[in-house]
């Protein structure tokens, strides 16, 4: 089996919720449709520790300079507040080489600003925290901005910092990481925390 490598972007202040669902659902083996087919490794701009928002100690995988896109599935940029000081912007050159070669890119909260300041949502579907957030950056697509928790479109997904569960559905949808019945179940219940889609989830993992 041919396991598939995504990079998680790691660095001082990411907001550690933000990418929580993706990277868990990404590693848990547990009903995806082909168990184990997933790995995430971290990467950062350096090969030393990095501390996130909440305090947790991140030894990275590799630093940037070692990644490329060929030996990768998708780049997901987690928010923080080192995005809005101008920082972090070695990642986004490495999101360019991600799309340049079809591979997708997910960005949530800050990093979505840094996309828009690049031009990479002037010819995109997207969203963010809030439109006013984006037009901050000066960019050239307020029209294509969707008043949505989470969008994904040509090969990049966005989101806002509220919605970290819409952020991963829709990671997990681009990377077919479950069967479809089985993605709207986990969604259901992770997003309304209602039993009913907890037994759609174990009826549609075990069908």
């Amino acid at each position: 089996m041919n396991q598939q490598i995504v990079h998680l972007c790691v660095f001082d202040s990411m907001s550690d919720w933000e990418a929580g669902y993706a990277i868990a659902g990404i590693n848990n083996p547990q009903f995806q449709k082909n168990p184990g087919s997933f790995r995430i490794r971290t990467v950062a701009l350096q090969e030393e520790p990095v501390t996130t928002i909440g305090g947790v100690r991140i030894m990275p995988d590799l630093p940037l300079e070692n990644l490329s896109p060929a030996n990768s599935s998708m780049l997901i940029l987690p928010g923080g507040t080192a995005w809005d000081k101008g920082k972090n912007s070695e990642f986004i050159e490495t999101a360019r080489l991600f799309l340049d070669s079809d591979k997708p890119v997910a960005a949530i909260c800050g990093a979505t600003a840094s996309l828009a300041r690049a031009g990479f949502l002037d010819d995109r579907k997207h969203t963010s925290n809030a439109p006013e957030y984006l037009a901050a950056t000066q960019y050239n697509g307020a029209a294509l901005y969707e008043k949505a928790p989470a969008v994904n479109h040509k090969n990049v997904i966005t989101a806002s910092a509220m919605a970290p569960v819409e952020f991963a559905y829709h990671i997990f949808k681009c990377l077919d990481v479950y069967n479809p019945p089985v993605l709207e179940a986990w969604y259901g219940l992770f997003k309304t925390g209602r039993a009913e889609y907890f037994e759609k989830l174990m009826q549609a993992a075990t069908a």
